[in-house]
């Protein structure tokens, strides 16, 4: 892709004398990398001419591609550039891009690519979380993408299976499943445990009886996304996500998720939900707030409520979850990491700090976190306890699911 995309950008400049260059850590490596494919995809170019003792190939319209090697930055020193490809940049020194390539690229306000494989939260991580926070601002200048092994089927499916078998967890998850996170041991979700959860499904029956609840998550700030996400037992549903919503909108939008889901427990965050809260009170629904911040029911293993339903809702994904296959809660999900305080207890990095860390809170993850804030059981069971404890009828702990929450065989609903 990366040089593909220099040839095209070097034989539509129109400037003269245009210069790309393609750096790896080492110029060997530069060479073994790209050298060959450089040839392969350049070759049907009219006029295209190969420099093998100095790496260059060149176009009739004068521009020029080189292969360089961030172990002589030197070399790059005083040029310009119109473009250029930074090729595992964790291992390519800072100082490299910021004293030697960022200003030659000032000269013809050219652009860059920084590529690799992630190995641990570097320089890389780095930029990618940079490029992130400006795509959500509406910078049209930065773009990032991650491609995981798992979701491209670049890799055959069984090839995959192999390498998991053969490769330690962390490599694994490092290498083929692009976690920044695979060599740190503070991470309270893991992407395989996503994955796992993600590749779970089940049919109706499965779940019938379990309690539905719905996990509310108001935007904290202006730029962060209000999420409304359902769970039944065990299978979590595709959450809704509304950027720049206001507080009487989001309520609309709530109460009809419930009024569609029917559920045995709302839960929203209290912490700038206060207005979603009172409103959908003063319509007649039962909504519970949850102070994030709160006390723990397990206050002597948790630091806070946050924490308590993370870690819980790490359990549920760890007993067989099924998650919905959507990028964004799997980057929320394997985003916190954790340590103890000095009581010994559970810690949860704020969404604060992470939001500082990596321009975004994880709101949709936390959305799910709340449907795990207390204890629920179907409304429907705990009627039907009520009248048999009252005398008024023999009770059949069956009867309600399945006289009251029929299953429609086409769209799988109660």
């Amino acid at each position: 892709m990366a040089i593909n995309h220099m040839i095209k950008m070097a034989m539509l400049n129109r400037k003269p004398s245009p210069r790309y260059f393609y750096i790896a850590p080492y110029l060997k490596q530069a060479k073994l990398i790209a050298w060959d494919y450089f040839k392969h995809y350049a070759r049907p170019i009219q006029g295209i001419k190969f420099n093998e003792s100095e790496l260059f190939a060149e176009l009739l319209n004068g521009a020029k591609i080189w292969l360089f090697g961030a172990d002589n930055p030197e070399a790059g020193r005083g040029t310009y550039a119109d473009g250029v490809v930074l090729d595992e940049y964790a291992q390519i020194k800072p100082e490299v891009y910021g004293e030697i390539i960022r200003p030659a690229l000032s000269d013809r306000n050219g652009w860059t690519l920084f590529m690799g494989t992630p190995k641990g939260q570097n320089q890389l991580y780095d930029i990618y979380n940079k490029a992130l926070q400006m795509m959500q601002d509406g910078n049209p200048d930065w773009w990032c993408g991650l491609y995981r092994a798992d979701e491209t089927s670049v890799i055959p499916e069984e090839e995959l299976a192999q390498l998991k078998t053969l490769l330690n967890e962390s490599t694994y998850r490092q290498e083929f499943l692009c976690d920044f996170t695979a060599a740190a041991d503070n991470v309270l979700i893991t992407i395989d445990q996503v994955i796992n959860a993600c590749n779970k499904k089940f049919n109706p029956n499965e779940i019938m009886g379990s309690p539905r609840i719905i996990g509310v998550d108001p935007a904290r700030f202006g730029d962060d996304r209000s999420v409304i996400l359902r769970r039944e037992g065990l299978v979590a549903y595709e959450p809704k996500i509304f950027t720049k919503i206001d507080n009487m909108t989001l309520v609309g939008r709530l109460t009809q998720e419930i009024d569609d889901f029917n559920p045995d427990a709302v839960f929203v965050d209290a912490g700038r939900g206060e207005g979603v809260i009172d409103r959908c009170r003063q319509l007649g629904y039962n909504v519970i707030e949850v102070n994030f911040g709160g006390v723990a029911s397990k206050q002597n293993h948790y630091v806070n409520k946050r924490a308590e339903m993370w870690d819980l809702m790490r359990e549920w994904i760890t007993a067989g979850g099924s998650l919905p296959d959507n990028r964004d809660l799997k980057s929320d999900l394997v985003t916190p990491t954790y340590d103890y305080d000095p009581s010994n207890r559970i810690r949860l990095e704020s969404k604060e700090k992470i939001k500082e860390r990596l321009g975004k809170s994880p709101d949709i993850a936390d959305a799910l976190a709340l449907t795990f804030a207390f204890p629920v059981k179907r409304k429907s069971m705990i009627t039907e306890k009520k009248e048999f404890a009252n005398g008024k009828k023999e009770y059949d702990p069956f009867s309600s699911i399945e006289q009251k929450n029929q299953i429609n065989p086409v769209s799988g609903r109660f």
